[in-house]
């Protein structure tokens, strides 16, 4: 299976939508190399950094999903070269 390495950038504005992304999280946790969480509290925001190593539909899948909850933003990176597993 043809895999990439990837890292989706996700800015949390509405503290209600949390147990939704970390649900999504958790269905997908197979797939994350890492996480980094940083609570901007002067902001009121969240800034969450999620390393993958998936094929492509599984991260597009999964970006989609945290992307459509309100008050979620998400963008992906990927690395240039895939890799197989």
């Amino acid at each position: 299976m043809t895999t990439r390495v990837a890292i989706i950038g996700i800015i949390v504005e509405n503290p209600e939508a949390v147990e939704k992304l970390n649900a999504i999280l958790h269905e997908y946790a197979v797939f994350i190399i890492g996480r980094m969480g940083i609570p901007y509290r002067e902001k009121k925001i969240s800034i969450i950094s999620i390393a993958v190593d998936a094929p492509q539909d599984i991260i597009s899948a999964m970006a989609g999903k945290i992307g459509r909850l309100n008050g979620v933003s998400a963008k992906t990176v990927y690395s240039a070269a895939g890799g197989e597993n």
